[in-house]
């Protein structure tokens, strides 16, 4: 399985970071070591003193495809979890500064905890009206909701598709808004969808 995500996807987040909005959908991928399952605790990285949370939903692809159309899009995934996208921000910044690509800050071991549970599709009213935060010892620090996408998840997949052959238990991480900050050992950070706990677990 692979991991895909989309960067700059929710407009105070990008203000918040002080980038530019972009005009298409800012790919990157995670190796799939980058992977936390089952409420597993993220180890801080020794190489970095300014990691970052992002919460974002996650699509999980139910079918292989490539090219495909956007109004098909909704039958290439069917069910959405809760992820947070590490990011050694300082790695980050150092990236961009010299122009180079930030693989390290975003790739890295353990930089993925995806939720064991995902809510299916059609549970789900309106895919663009989904709320879902983010806790920091029990203290909201992230609310988001699928209205305030630049781009859809429908949009994301159609997009993706084009250059990459999406298969069967692939993840897609759709972006986080703002809100975004450092984490410590001994945190313990928790992501709800609709107010349903899917993922906690403990920096240490």
């Amino acid at each position: 399985m692979r991991i895909f995500a989309v960067g700059r996807n929710y407009a105070e987040h990008i203000k918040e970071l002080s980038n530019e909005k972009p005009d298409e959908p800012v790919i990157f991928t995670k190796p799939d070591t980058a992977l936390i399952r089952n409420n597993a605790p993220f180890y801080y990285p020794s190489f970095s003193k300014d990691v970052h949370y992002e919460g974002e939903l996650v699509l999980r692809i139910c079918k292989e495809g490539k090219n495909i159309e956007e109004r098909f899009a909704g039958k290439y995934y069917d069910a959405i979890g809760f992820g947070v996208d590490f990011t050694a921000r300082d790695l980050q910044q150092k990236a961009k500064e010299k122009g180079l690509p930030w693989d390290i800050a975003k790739g890295f071991n353990g930089s993925a905890p995806v939720s064991d549970k995902f809510i299916l599709i059609n549970e789900f009213k309106d895919l663009k009206n989904i709320n879902f935060s983010l806790s920091v010892n029990g203290e909201i620090k992230q609310q988001g909701n699928t209205s305030l996408m630049l781009f859809s998840f429908d949009y994301i997949i159609s997009y993706l598709s084009k250059f990459f052959t999406l298969r069967t238990g692939d993840y897609i991480f759709t972006g986080t808004p703002k809100g975004v900050g450092p984490v410590k050992v001994g945190d313990v950070l928790s992501g709800s969808i609709e107010h349903e706990k899917l993922l906690e677990f403990e920096v240490r």
